[in-house]
């Protein structure tokens, strides 16, 4: 019986020696693997039966290290490293393509001259400052519909419903915490890290600024205080997908000391296409 097609939702399968988390994400036509035990041959060969009946056009696999081998030999490719993802071990992140047209960038030698451009901006040697007027803080559910504005403002497609309020309250209970700069009582920038107690990282992300308050480098404010905020809770694996697109962004993690670990091709539909997402990570008990 075909999966009920939500926007997106979690699923648990098991099978002949192996259990796995599948992400079902219909909104970007994509399966994600984010977690399997047992025989991965057998649990990799369901999920790809799973998303041809779905009308998936990428399946993604977050593979340990020991796995790489099996995994390519499934027919995946090697994406990117997140850095110390799985409890201090790396995750390599692995994608099968079901069409040639998701497989396809359309942008990849102007991203690769981004990122050429990026590693000459230099590192932040201080905090950013934010002017006066501006005040810093992190966000409660109080928050959720001005953030919701925030968002469907900034963005007109968006991986996750960040436009709907009630949504952002679910995010907040399950973990997630958002930072968000205002000004004259209005949030006027925001950024998040969704907090995976598991394995003990957090991405980055959700950065959003009007565009009459940038030029102020409020993501690098956001992101610093998010990162003290992780610490606290002694979670030192801090990582974020950047649009590829994006000089400002990909310079922001640079200048905060990520590391860039890789391009993931055709990731997520984002403001109005499916676009190329760089992998930025960093181990914040070197902070």
């Amino acid at each position: 019986m075909p999966v009920q097609k939500l926007p997106f939702f979690t699923q648990m399968e098991s099978g002949d020696c192996y259990t796995m988390e599948l992400y079902h994400d219909h909104a970007n036509q994509r399966l994600r693997l984010d977690d399997y035990r047992g025989n991965l041959k057998k649990a990799v060969t369901h999920a790809l039966a799973i998303a041809h009946e779905q009308s998936y056009t990428k399946v993604i696999l977050k593979a340990r290290q020991e796995d790489l081998s099996a995994a390519l030999a499934q027919g995946f490719m090697l994406e990117g490293i997140m850095s110390r993802y799985f409890k201090g071990n790396d995750a390599y992140c692995m994608a099968f393509y079901l069409t040639d047209e998701r497989r396809t960038s359309d942008f990849w030698v102007k991203e690769d001259k981004i990122i050429q451009d990026v590693s000459g901006v230099p590192r932040l040697m201080e905090n950013q400052q934010i002017p006066e007027n501006y005040i810093l803080r992190f966000a409660t559910d109080e928050d959720a519909q001005e953030l919701a504005i925030l968002y469907s403002t900034i963005f007109e497609t968006y991986p996750t419903p960040m436009n709907d309020e009630r949504y952002i309250k679910k995010v907040m209970v399950e973990g997630t915490i958002f930072s968000v700069i205002e000004y004259e009582g209005t949030i006027v920038s925001a950024a998040s890290a969704e907090v995976n107690e598991m394995y003990h990282n957090a991405e980055l992300t959700d950065c959003a600024t009007l565009p009459n308050h940038r030029k102020h480098g409020f993501m690098k404010v956001l992101i610093s205080a998010l990162e003290q905020e992780l610490i606290r809770k002694n979670i030192y694996c801090s990582y974020s997908l950047a649009r590829s697109l994006s000089m400002g962004m990909n310079a922001v993690f640079h200048q905060l000391g990520y590391e860039y670990g890789g391009r993931l091709t055709k990731n997520c539909n984002i403001w109005d296409k499916y676009e190329d997402m760089n992998i930025w990570g960093k181990d914040l008990s070197f902070k």
